[in-house]
């Protein structure tokens, strides 16, 4: 729930770090006009935002969010929205789906948070991808190849942006994939309406077109053994995702009719699945579980079912056809079990909230203990009961036993990986195991990503594939694997501003800085501590950001009988001037976003702009040691937390 301006009135928030009587024995009058006896003076420090420390796949997120906003300018000739886009993609190749799918992590994180509502950054991201593809933005060619080739096997979201980062720096990749398109989860795992599929078709071709090959239809490790990849191939990212649902762990689970969540999703998004019965339970929590009924409550059920109709008939392949066609429609009652309570659950809010409205039911507090089969073999209900954790044991309470009546029961309690033919890959716990640098252990050459490794986001499965492509491009070097930083994103580039605005860089190459009185690039006193530091709300300045409400996209909220059969978008995209209002609620933590707080009360002049002409993002301010007293106010007042005291220690 959005803060109110009362909540924020509440909060009395400040500019000053220091009131009166807070340093003892001093008055802020004595402070500023005597000094500080610490001899410490301002320095200029980039840390890194809690949105970008939270984004999985660790984009530039404070970047583009400064360029929409108009702080960040862009080169000569590229209009904002294409700036923004490059400095997106960069992390991410997948902004529309990203911007409507992503649990969003980023916001909960952000600083924000605590003035009164995050930054909308999923609906700004949505309009960089929309912006994309309705203007055919394409992906940069290199210009040379390495001759070095890569198998990436699994076509999902962390194969897909492994290939994507190994081509940017000239490698040849080649995907296998053992289904009939490329998308992993995000084509066969996510419904359409949540994905829809011209925009995700548009943003794997962009991928493609930098001249990658994808063999389709193609299983490693049955039809291609895993060695003549290896005899192939330079180097392997094995990325099959875990496309593989768990089945519950109860007695009567084998029932034809109890399926698993990634089976009914694989039948629905392959357009084999039609209906669903008349009453479907699933248990899980998770926003696959969310997803699964979301599904089931559009899907409905048919008035005359007949034994070759049954669901679990289709979703197991048998059936193909389209029931639809022979018997018309009505609501069925879907229910989801979870665990967790339903304001702990791992789903998305805002995904709970819409399947409540379109008439589902969620029961939480509660675990499965049998599932019911009838004469015949099928299910008939789900046992379910009340419990209690002692000592992580599940303890039923007794008399809290009761049955819920289903045609249908459908299990997204977690994933599993099939290792057919790679068996030798299997760590004993149905994954993948691989160190820092996503290598494979034994294996020289191999690397792993996504699902396969740690059952995930989306957005971690692409992070993943990102790191690891760093890891392939230093193996295929011949060069020793770096040490990844502790916070692993894509930071701000002060070498590409300098060299955007033309300014001389001489022999300096982007790394963290400890501090500088001679960096051609830096100014005086300027430290990136943005590889390990992210900066959190009370290092800012609150009292600087507005009470300003979040521009919301507009949802499309469904009742239990509108939801019957609609499978379309559900979220509707910010024009241009909402984004760049959006945006400009973004407080750039720890990163000078030019307010001129630290200029203009500054007792001494001491804080002075830099120059026009050598000036640009990060080089705004710069201190006059001679004038500065230590007095703190400076520091006192930048909103970001960009300015810090140093130095004299």
């Amino acid at each position: 729930m959005s803060a109110t301006s009362e909540d924020v009135k509440k909060k009395t928030l400040t500019f000053r770090r220091y009131k009166d009587g807070e340093r003892p024995g001093q008055r802020s009058a004595d402070w500023i006009f005597d000094a500080d006896h610490s001899h410490k003076c301002p320095e200029y420090v980039l840390s890194t935002p809690p949105c970008q420390g939270s984004c999985p796949s660790g984009e530039d997120i404070r970047g583009w969010l400064n360029i929409a906003r108009g702080v960040e300018k862009p080169p000569a000739g590229m209009v904002w929205q294409e700036y923004a886009f490059r400095r997106l993609t960069e992390a991410n190749p997948f902004p529309s789906v990203m911007g409507r799918v992503c649990p969003a992590p980023c916001e909960s994180g952000c600083n924000r948070n605590e003035v009164e509502d995050h930054v909308g950054i999923n609906s700004v991201e949505h309009y960089i991808g929309e912006y994309g593809i309705a203007n055919k933005l394409a992906f940069v060619k290199p210009e040379q190849s390495t001759g070095k080739k890569v198998a990436i096997i699994g076509g999902g979201p962390a194969g897909l942006a492994c290939a994507y980062q190994l081509r940017l720096m000239g490698h040849e990749c080649t995907i296998f994939d053992d289904h009939a398109e490329l998308g992993g989860m995000m084509r066969y795992g996510i419904p359409g309406f949540r994905t829809p599929r011209e925009i995700l078709d548009a943003e794997i071709q962009r991928i493609m077109d930098l001249g990658i090959d994808a063999k389709l239809n193609v299983r490693i490790g049955t039809d291609i053994t895993i060695d003549q990849i290896e005899q192939e191939f330079d180097a392997v990212f094995m990325s099959m995702g875990a496309q593989g649902g768990r089945p519950l762990p109860v007695p009567g689970a084998d029932a034809p009719n109890c399926v698993t969540a990634m089976a009914f999703l694989r039948a629905f998004n392959d357009g084999r699945l039609q209906h669903v019965g008349r009453r479907v339970v699933v248990v899980g929590g998770g926003d696959t579980s969310i997803d699964v009924v979301t599904v089931a409550r559009r899907l409905g059920n048919i008035k005359t079912d007949h034994p070759t109709d049954h669901p679990e008939l289709v979703i197991q392949g048998h059936v193909a056809h389209d029931v639809a066609a022979v018997s018309a429609r009505e609501g069925a009652d879907v229910i989801l079990i979870s665990r967790a309570s339903i304001d702990k659950m791992n789903a998305s809010k805002h995904e709970v909230e819409h399947a409540l409205s379109e008439g589902i039911e969620i029961r939480g507090g509660l675990t499965p203990i049998a599932v019911v089969v009838g004469p015949d073999g099928r299910a008939t209900a789900l046992r379910v009961a009340q419990f209690e954790m002692v000592k992580n044991e599940q303890i039923i309470k007794e008399g809290t036993e009761y049955d819920i009546p289903a045609d249908l029961i459908v299990s997204a309690i977690g994933q599993a990986v099939d290792f057919t033919g790679l068996e030798q890959f299997n760590n004993g716990k149905g994954l993948m195991t691989a160190d820092k640098n996503y290598q494979v252990p034994g294996k020289k050459g191999f690397f792993v990503g996504g699902d396969v490794l740690r059952p995930h986001l989306l957005t971690t499965a692409i992070g993943h594939g990102a790191i690891a492509a760093d890891s392939i491009d230093r193996y295929l070097r011949n060069e020793e694997m770096e040490k990844r930083p502790k916070i692993d994103v894509h930071a701000f580039d002060l070498q590409r501003k300098m060299l955007e605005k033309g300014l001389p860089i001489e022999k300096y190459q982007h790394q963290p800085i400890w501090g500088t009185d001679s960096s051609p690039v830096a100014v005086h006193n300027f430290e990136d501590r943005s590889y390990k530091y992210v900066i959190p709300s009370n290092e800012l300045f609150l009292g600087h950001f507005l009470f300003t409400p979040r521009i919301k996209r507009k949802v499309i909220q469904l009742d239990a009988q509108q939801a019957l059969g609609n499978f379309e978008d559900r979220l509707g995209v910010l024009d241009e001037k909402q984004v760049v209002e959006e945006a400009k609620r973004c407080m750039s933590c720890g990163l000078c976003f030019e307010c001129d707080n630290c200029v203009v009360y500054c007792p001494q002049i001491a804080v002075f702009k830099v120059k026009k002409t050598q000036s640009t993002t990060g080089r705004y301010v710069d201190t006059d040691y001679d004038r500065c007293i230590g007095c703190h106010i400076c520091a006192d007042v930048c909103p970001t937390g960009y300015i810090k005291m140093g130095m004299g220690d």
